[in-house]
């Protein structure tokens, strides 16, 4: 068991849907540890998501944050229900290290440092004392006054954010110290690390399995020592027994006549019967 190295508020991620209006919620995080803690934000649909700043180092008990705006979007999904999900990853890392230091590397389990691995599933919630722009009332009856164009009243195009992959090659090309802030990583790292948690939880209950299996064959050899304990047990005391009543037989034929004698005495009596009986 770990210790937890950042506290994670909000844990779940709330946008305020409202259709072509972005929305943004900010998350904190806080080092618990005396030590310096690198994070990284990763997120199952990237294309939809900005993050700034998506990778930092938090100093020791300090508090930081990052923002997640969603872009806008011309319908919400069925029921009010998002499947997307955002990943933060936090390790301890040495106190030089800058958010420069920060790549996919950094994370890595391979050198067998804990990584802690934070799962927040996106919420969606319909704008508050505004019924008319509910997704479950239908469409909006007019658009809002932020839309409207100021030179002659008429309705403009919404400008939509570059999705998050294009927006970083744009940058990258700029400023290259800017990468980091908005690098998101693709569903698979996600997926991956899902996957490791199975294989995780799998190897746990295989644990318990073999745990239970040596108990099992230890019971069972103890019964088995058992077992020949007690049939050398039985042999021992059929073997006594024979010898008692063998002793017992023995004694029996030495309280009576023995055989010879008896004949002797029985031609004596033949004899003198004979001898009395001529005279």
């Amino acid at each position: 068991m770990h210790f937890e190295l950042v506290d994670i508020q909000p844990r779940e991620i709330t946008f305020t849907f409202e259709p072509r209006k972005q929305s943004s919620c900010t998350i904190h995080l806080f080092n618990k540890t005396d030590k310096h803690v690198a994070f990284k934000v990763k997120t199952t649909n990237p294309k939809k998501y900005c993050v700034r700043p998506n990778t930092g180092v938090i100093s020791s008990k300090s508090l930081c944050e990052f923002k997640i705006t969603m872009q806008a979007q011309r319908e919400p999904p069925p029921d009010m229900v998002c499947k997307d999900k955002f990943l933060v990853q936090s390790k301890v890392v040495p106190e030089e290290t800058s958010d420069k230091d920060i790549t996919s590397e950094t994370f890595s389990k391979d050198d067998g440092e804990y990584v802690q691995e934070n799962k927040l599933r996106v919420i969606l919630v319909d704008p508050p004392d505004s019924p008319d722009l509910s997704p479950i009332n239908g469409a909006q009856s007019h658009p809002p006054k932020c839309l409207e164009d100021l030179s002659g009243g008429e309705e403009t195009q919404i400008p939509q954010q570059k999705p998050a992959e294009e927006e970083f090659k744009q940058e990258n090309k700029e400023d290259p110290v800017k990468t980091k802030d908005v690098e998101i990583e693709t569903a698979k790292d996600v997926e991956k690390v899902e996957f490791v948690d199975e294989i995780n939880t799998m190897k746990s209950k295989l644990n318990a399995l073999e745990l239970k299996l040596s108990e099992a064959e230890a019971t069972i050899s103890r019964l088995t020592q058992e077992t020949r304990g007690s049939a050398q047990e039985k042999e021992s005391l059929q073997r006594e027994l024979a010898r008692l009543r063998s002793r017992k037989g023995v004694r029996k034929v030495q309280v009576g006549f023995p055989l010879l004698y008896v004949v002797m005495v029985a031609l004596i009596s033949l004899a003198l019967g004979y001898m009395f009986h001529r005279q």
